[in-house]
């Protein structure tokens, strides 16, 4: 489930271990089934011990830890994917059976990095230069959906025939949004999901970017969004408070704060989509 705004509090609570050498690596072997790890868990052991937290950055829905001190000239980035049920923890995991990798600092505090996940989706690679270009550069990432501008979202999605709301989880167009996101900011915006992105004119499009800034800022303020699994955590291990804020998204059958009208549910691209008929009315750009 993470997307931007719970990545990027993972990303900021891993700020207090920028600087910490790793003093130990360990990678639990249990009765799960093992994470997606390049290199093998006993190399990526071998070449982490040792080495320095260089600093931490997001990338759309990925987080990317500058390792240095490994051998050799050449920088590594140990790339974390978490997926639907991954986090990044500096405290006591939810639960011990799906810590997925376990980095231990050496001084006086010690303290780790945890990476976590329960239904063991994500993935860890450690990268050179060119393989973080790859795996996060623009051949696979759009601009950041908190950098991208009202006219680069228009140029890169306004030629499609997709829907809106199935558009916008193109991690290629624009990186970091997801479903749940994605639902409310276009009910903020009053757009129907169903509207063909080149149906939409350049209002439209500018009034979905501001949404879409307002919508992303508030999750971040408030550390994403923790839904019924309570499954995401920050990296404190504390729930977010965003999901009290939903104005949609989960809310199918319940009235609309703003009009009274109740929430509807519909299936797009596979995925639910949450939205007001009266708020978002439809148009002649809706499928």
């Amino acid at each position: 489930m993470p997307e931007l705004p719970e990545v990027e509090t993972m990303r900021s609570g891993l700020a207090a271990v920028v600087g910490r050498r790793i003093e130990s690596v360990e990678v639990p072997r249990g009765r799960l089934r093992p994470i997606a790890m390049r290199p093998s868990a006993r190399s990526l052991a071998a070449r982490l011990k040792g080495c320095r937290i260089g600093g931490v950055e997001r990338h759309g829905k990925r987080i990317s830890i500058l390792i240095d001190g490994l051998p050799g000239t050449q920088r590594r980035w140990l790339v974390i994917e978490p997926r639907m049920t991954g986090l990044l923890l500096v405290a006591e995991p939810p639960t011990a059976e799906h810590v997925r990798l376990r980095l231990r600092f050496s001084g006086r505090d010690r303290g780790e990095l945890i990476f976590w996940d329960r239904r063991g989706l994500g993935t860890v690679r450690l990268l050179d230069a060119a393989g973080l270009e790859r795996a996060c550069g623009p051949e696979s990432l759009g601009p950041d959906a908190l950098a991208i501008s009202p006219d680069a979202l228009r140029e890169r999605l306004g030629r499609s025939s997709r829907e809106v709301k199935v558009a916008l989880l193109d991690q290629r167009a624009v990186a970091g949004i997801g479903n749940l996101y994605a639902a409310e900011m276009l009910f903020v915006a009053g757009i129907d999901p169903r509207t063909r992105c080149c149906r939409m004119g350049r209002a439209r499009w500018h009034r979905l970017h501001a949404a879409m800034q307002e919508v992303l800022a508030e999750a971040v303020r408030l550390e994403g969004s923790t839904l019924s699994d309570a499954t995401y955590r920050t990296a404190l291990n504390e729930p977010g408070r965003y999901q009290m804020r939903h104005r949609v998204y989960g809310r199918d059958g319940l009235p609309c704060g703003e009009c009274g009208d109740q929430i509807r549910r519909i299936v797009q691209a596979q995925r639910s989509t949450f939205f007001c008929p009266r708020c978002q009315r439809r148009s002649r750009g809706a499928a």
